[in-house]
């Protein structure tokens, strides 16, 4: 805290400070080259891991590596860093929705540490999401360093996130389509130039530090029109595939929650039981970019009953995995089931019609890749350039996009949202730039509350208060005890006109008798998204606002619009 305060601007910083985009794009530039550091180094780690285990594997105990490693990973979050178990894309979002991008520093280490003890220990998960919230903490805490406001640092975590995922892929289009995608969720140019600099400048990292080389190479694929009209039903597959793995997980993290054992021990026996599974489909262990790459190849040798099997073992042990408290991402494991389960279809359609002369099954697999990934995320330009940059795969664009787009309208039927935002979603707390809950979210009761109502009591004749209304510029009048000053109720002008034109009422009528005692109130704590809600669902424009039974103002529609309109202007400029 004491270098914050301390830090000065130098004078020729000013050009930076008076240009807006100036200023985001030098910031992304820094914040890609740390988070594609930050990818190298965990990628380095989990090789190093691998060769240093490989030689116990060989050993009948060997399924209780990943339990080790999935226990120390639970271990060092819970105990030492404080954190909660899991993958941490949902904490990223969260962060953009509610508090500007703010996120921790001790995020941009925290799950390289663990995810590297869980996936290079054997755990079915990938590194990319650990990345992805490393890259996050990396471009918030340097906005906050630089003191920048929370449009700025949204689009520094953005821009880590982008870096991150292009570094560990070589794949700046993804990553940059990603962080908008998924992480920001708004197309603007304002975010869209200063992440696709960081996506250059992290993919850079990862070009110079290990090589220029696409993650899966493959064969040409010459695709027929056949091949096309069957990657409907591929589809179909891997959006069904995407819907299990989605309930798996929620399912399995369910269940773990409800065990009465530590939470170590929990993740332990997740990671013992993906290390029996592994004994038998050893291509369920660890992220599996290996297995990948043989069937993108069309070199796996495996027969359909068994691919199949792996496909759906690959789906329990990263449920066991990650729904027990290990830590890594779902996008290996997509790309393993995937490929998987593009291979078990192949397989099928040579099967049931042998004389057709269909694609090689490596052409299948990776269309599997795209099915799952944009099915799992509900992000289907993610799984497009995701798949044609890590393959190379340009020429089978078109099936690509037929399996994203069915796969991703499949997947968003079933389940509204996303395996990333279903939680956020369920608990009200996915709030995107520029919507209504987050504008509003922005603003409370306090800030909107109109004091300069004239109270009366419920004992005050019709007479007194008919010189009142001529005094006031309002329709609404709280009614309070004469003797205690509670809440009563409200009078409305529409409630005394049967009695204006009838001069002898005025000193028989008192407002007790004629006050609205049903009143809907709202509380300063409300959430205005609610209070606008209950507004339209019982056609009021003006609603009291009551704390300890006692009326502190009112709230009124047309202040509550008003501000709502100053306040998207202000989270809308650039």
């Amino acid at each position: 805290m004491r270098i914050l305060k301390s830090w000065r601007y130098p004078a020729s910083w000013n050009i930076f400070r008076l240009d807006d985009r100036l200023l985001l794009i030098l910031m992304a530039a820094i914040v890609g080259n740390c988070s594609g550091l930050a990818a190298v180094i965990l990628n380095r780690s989990l090789v190093a891991m691998f060769e240093w285990l490989h030689h116990l594997r060989h050993y009948w105990w060997v399924f209780v590596l990943p339990a080790v490693g999935a226990a120390l990973s639970s271990l060092f979050l819970d105990k030492i860093v404080k954190e909660g178990a899991g993958h941490g894309v949902p904490e990223v979002i969260y962060s953009v929705s509610r508090y500007g991008g703010l996120l921790r520093f001790r995020s941009s280490f925290s799950r390289l540490i663990s995810s590297c003890l869980t996936i290079g220990s054997g755990g079915s998960a990938g590194p990319e999401a650990p990345v992805v919230i490393s890259g996050a903490s990396i471009g918030s805490n340097i906005a906050k360093f630089f003191s920048l406001n929370d449009r700025q640092r949204v689009t520094l975590v953005g821009c880590g996130a982008a870096g991150a995922i292009s570094s560990i892929f070589n794949a700046p289009i993804a990553g940059m389509v990603f962080a908008i995608e998924v992480i920001i969720g708004e197309w603007k140019s304002v975010n869209i130039v200063p992440i696709a600099i960081a996506s250059v400048a992290g993919t850079e990292v990862s070009r110079i530090l290990q090589g220029n080389q696409i993650a899966f190479s493959h064969r040409l694929f010459s695709i027929d029109l056949i091949d096309i009209i069957a990657c409907l039903g591929l589809a179909i597959l891997t959006a069904a595939a995407s819907i299990l793995l989605t309930r798996m997980l929620r399912s399995m993290h369910e269940i773990s929650g409800r065990i009465s054992a530590p939470v170590w021990l929990r993740a332990a026996a997740g990671g013992c039981a993906v290390g029996i599974i592994g004994i038998f489909l050893p291509v369920v262990l660890g992220e599996g970019y290996h297995s990948v790459r043989i069937m993108i190849e069309g070199a796996f040798s495996q027969g359909l009953v068994i691919v199949a099997l792996a496909a759906l073992a690959k789906i329990v042990a990263t449920s066991l995995t990650l729904g027990s408290g290990g830590s890594g991402g779902i996008f290996a494991p997509c790309l393993v089931i995937g490929s998987l389960l593009g291979l078990t279809y192949h397989h099928s359609l040579v099967l049931l019609w042998p004389s057709v002369s269909w694609v090689n099954e490596g052409c299948f697999a990776l269309l599997g890749m795209a099915g799952l990934i944009s099915g799992m995320l509900q992000a289907p330009l993610t799984g497009i350039f995701l798949i044609v940059e890590i393959t190379g795969g340009y020429e089978v664009i078109l099936p690509l996009i037929i399996v994203s787009a069915i796969s991703t309208t499949l997947c968003h039927y079933i389940e509204p949202a996303s395996y990333y935002l279903k939680d956020l979603v369920e608990l009200g707390h996915l709030l995107r730039p520029g919507t209504d809950a987050r504008v509003l979210s922005d603003l409370n009761v306090p800030e909107i509350l109109e004091r300069d109502c004239i109270t009366v009591n419920q004992n005050m004749l019709l007479r007194d208060f008919i010189n009142i209304v001529k005094k006031s510029h309002r329709n609404y009048f709280p009614v309070e005890n004469e003797e205690t000053g509670d809440f009563m109720g409200i009078i409305h002008l529409d409630d005394i006109r049967p009695y204006l034109f009838n001069p002898i009422m005025y000193d028989a009528v008192v407002l007790g008798q004629i006050m609205d005692t049903k009143v809907e109130v709202v509380h300063p704590d409300d959430d205005l998204s609610e209070v606008l809600r209950r507004m339209d669902a019982n056609r009021l424009f003006s609603m009291p606002v009551v704390i300890n039974n006692r009326f502190i103002g009112l709230i009124s529609k047309a202040t509550l619009l008003d501000q709502y309109r100053k306040e998207l202007m202000v989270q809308t400029s650039h």
